[in-house]
């Protein structure tokens, strides 16, 4: 047993892990630029509530990336795919145009000019969604499927490094320095992610499709058509998209509420900002790392149950929160409990994400699938607020407790039918 736990420790070790650790950095530092950390710009300079709070769409290019996707997992750069290969290639672009549209951003001002700041903070989120599309490509071809939970739970500790580092630390730069600075200091720190593409080595794949091929073949059936209908070969591939919408639904409808939650019984925005954002940051880290354990020793689908049974059951200790009220200890275990469960269960979702792109169509269908359900995630919990305002916090987070028990009843029922789809293809071979 022990030595079991130590090989699923020991994959950590692997210098995959260290490129993916830093492009999962470079990939957050653009998000809170373009979000909490531009919005409190804004504030500061006088710009009304209203003009801030439609600064919000600029956030678009995320949830419609699959909509390019496709011309990124076919399309050459002129000269630079042949010397560095074709995701890196395109890594290192979109951070190129992610550093010049940083100092862009930086240099405008939002209390003269708010249009000028849109048009630049759009392109940031342009960019850096299209960076997502092939880091997520890279991640999951650099690895084999007994990784893809290592892989993720490192992703998502380089994530989180990378949304302190421009959400908490850009605000530390900022009471010391200008604004301009601050992107400054960004767009150099995106540095570390273009280092990391040049000691990379491109991912091997044997089923690719040669750059000579793509030539003589139809544009629009290799990069759009052929995805999808790869991913349709699945042979239950329209309950794998039902449960990617439900598996975080009830941790969607939990995440909306949560800070109105704990304004309303009475803790302050410091000590909400203290537990949930530092504090927060750690019990995620060590959820993630968890959970990438758990993929490593019991697999992928195994991994997403027991991640989601605890997700489902950490839902219940905000009761228990809202029977104690203003206690910080109490606020303490309830962060613990929501992002150690919520890090495992992310961690163990990318994982399943990752195993079910084919190679040939990686960066399609990983867009597709993760903003799918962004997507269904967005619009079905939009009526949280709505709901405890009906039936109460108490009975409101026993929803969702409700809520992500259907993702668990879903995913028993896709483990049922794989299970049964495997023992009658053994059969078949035995006759």
């Amino acid at each position: 047993m022990f030595k079991e736990w130590f090989g699923a420790i020991k994959v950590y070790g692997d210098r995959r892990m260290v490129q993916i650790f830093w492009l999962g950095f470079a990939s957050a530092l653009p998000l809170p630029l373009t979000m909490g950390t531009l919005s409190l710009w804004m504030a500061e300079s006088g710009v009304n509530k209203a003009t801030i709070g439609a600064f919000a769409l600029v956030g678009l290019p995320y949830t419609l990336k699959f909509l390019w996707s496709p011309l990124m997992d076919v399309l050459a750069i002129p000269i630079v795919t042949r010397l560095l290969g074709r995701r890196r290639s395109w890594i290192l672009l979109t951070q190129i145009l992610l550093c010049v549209a940083f100092v862009g951003l930086g240099s405008t001002n939002p209390s003269i000019d708010p249009v000028q700041t849109a048009v630049w903070a759009l392109m940031v989120s342009f960019f850096s969604a299209s960076q997502d599309i092939v880091i997520d490509a890279f991640r999951v071809e650099i690895l084999d499927k007994n990784s893809y939970g290592a892989g993720a739970a490192t992703s998502v500790f380089g994530y989180r490094i990378g949304l302190l580092v421009s959400g908490a630390g850009a605000l530390y730069m900022a009471s010391l320095g200008s604004w301009f600075t601050v992107y400054c200091v960004m767009a150099a720190l995106m540095g570390i992610g273009m280092i990391t593409v040049l000691f990379c080595q491109e991912p091997k794949q044997s089923d690719s499709i040669s750059l000579n091929e793509k030539a003589n073949q139809s544009r629009l059936k290799t990069a759009v058509i052929e995805p999808f209908v790869d991913f349709m070969s699945h042979k239950n591939w329209l309950l794998i998209l039902l449960f990617i919408i439900c598996y975080k639904l009830g941790d969607a409808f939990l995440a909306n509420m949560m800070n109105p939650f704990f304004v309303d019984i009475g803790f302050s925005k410091i000590e909400i900002a203290n537990i949930s954002k530092v504090f927060g940051l750690v019990t995620t880290l060590i959820g993630g790392f968890l959970g990438g354990l758990a993929i490593s020793r019991y697999g992928i689908m195994k991994g997403l149950l027991y991640c989601g049974l605890l997700q489902m059951v950490s839902n219940l200790v905000f009761i228990a929160q809202a029977w104690a009220g203003h206690n910080i200890y109490m606020l303490m275990l309830t962060i613990a409990a929501e992002n150690i469960t919520g890090g495992m269960g992310t961690t163990a979702f990318v994982a399943y994400i990752s195993s079910l792109c084919n190679q040939k169509y990686t960066a399609t269908q990983y867009a597709l699938l993760s903003s799918f359900s962004s997507t269904g995630r967005t619009l079905l919990s939009s009526g949280s607020g709505v709901l405890v305002g009906i039936i109460g916090w108490s009975s409101f987070f026993m929803l969702t407790s409700f809520i992500a028990g259907i993702g668990i009843i879903i995913l028993l029922y896709l483990m049922h039918r794989i299970k049964l789809s495997q023992s009658l293809s053994e059969f078949s071979s035995t006759i």
